[in-house]
């Protein structure tokens, strides 16, 4: 007797803010894609018609919408992912905090569903300000006794993509064989990237270095500014969000030698959370690959992130436990 073995291409998906301005596009990209064979949707508004306006797409994963709190139980059973995108955007001048008490309330109420109604799901926070949402979840997680740190991701994806981006702008490459990590928090100057560690190696004078850095951790702003109060960074969001997944459900699958950067509980640095390279598997992070060598100026970087970052962490944690 012989078995055939298939990869196990049947992750079920949910996103949670598949309405907005994030989640249409990234549900699009996640309904394209063979990883894919489940795709649920859910939102306070509109899934039943985005859900069946992606359903007509030619590909195999089949799309359900789900509207409302009380449907949103349903939307989460037996999911293996769960991404959440939900929440308000950016307006000109305003900071990824400003968002705080209107996503933070979002984000604990939609991942206290996931702790109640799938556990074991791995958990992919778009939601800003991520440096504070995160240890929203962490807490919430444990409120109900099932945490997993090793579950429940902050994506910071859409600074990698922009580093390599610009990185390869400056350079004349192609980007899409640029490769810079990017550690730290996802907001201002707690995006550090370790431009020291690109492939393939680049150097920068010292002023343009600066000015690039800058450029990368005000990116979000530069989209704010330019789509003039409509909203913020969502279509490459979007990708950003659907890499990551992509990565993870490879790693899931068995794919060897997965890695992303993401926000995570972490013990590479003095902050509770940080973003570092990490090692995906079957069960979400395998390994934290650590900061690794970086130049002086990467050094001074995560020095001078470090209270704005512990601050951010505790404003959630502090949330988390008042939240009911």
């Amino acid at each position: 007797m012989f078995v055939l073995f298939f990869p196990q291409n049947n992750a079920k998906v949910a996103v949670l803010g598949a309405s907005g301005g994030i989640g249409q596009p990234l549900s699009l990209l996640l309904k394209n894609s063979p990883l894919v064979s489940r795709l649920n949707l859910y939102d306070i508004a509109h899934t039943p018609g985005v859900a069946a306006d992606l359903s007509h797409i030619e590909t195999r994963a089949h799309v359900k919408g789900f509207l409302g709190p009380e449907q949103l139980p349903e939307s989460l059973k037996g999911c293996d992912v769960v991404v959440i995108p939900a929440g308000v955007p950016r307006k000109p001048g305003m900071t990824r905090d400003d968002l705080f008490n209107t996503n933070a309330s979002i984000v604990a109420n939609l991942t206290s569903a996931c702790a109640k109604h799938c556990p074991e799901a791995m958990i992919c926070i778009i939601s800003n300000p991520v440096n504070s949402t995160i240890p929203i979840t962490s807490e919430i997680f444990k409120k109900h006794g099932v945490y997993n740190p090793n579950r429940i991701f902050g994506v910071t994806t859409l600074d990698i993509v922009r580093a390599n981006t610009f990185v390869a702008e400056l350079k004349g490459l192609d980007p899409a064989r640029v490769s810079v990590p990017v550690i730290g928090g996802h907001a201002g100057k707690t995006i550090i990237p370790l431009i020291s560690q690109c492939t393939p190696k680049v150097d920068f004078p010292q002023d343009q270095l600066e000015k690039l850095t800058g450029r990368i951790q005000e990116a979000g702003t530069e989209v704010v500014k330019a789509k003039a109060g409509a909203g913020s960074a969502t279509l490459s969001m979007a990708y950003a969000g659907a890499r990551f997944v992509f990565s993870l459900v490879d790693a899931m699958n068995g794919k060897e030698g997965v890695i992303e950067c993401s926000f995570v509980r972490s013990e590479e640095t003095e902050s509770p959370y940080f973003s570092t390279p990490l090692l995906l598997g079957k069960n979400g992070i395998e390994k934290n690959l650590g900061i690794g060598k970086i130049s002086p100026f990467e050094e001074k970087m995560i020095a001078e992130a470090m209270s704005e970052l512990k601050a951010s962490i505790k404003k959630g944690e502090e949330f988390a436990k008042n939240f009911k």
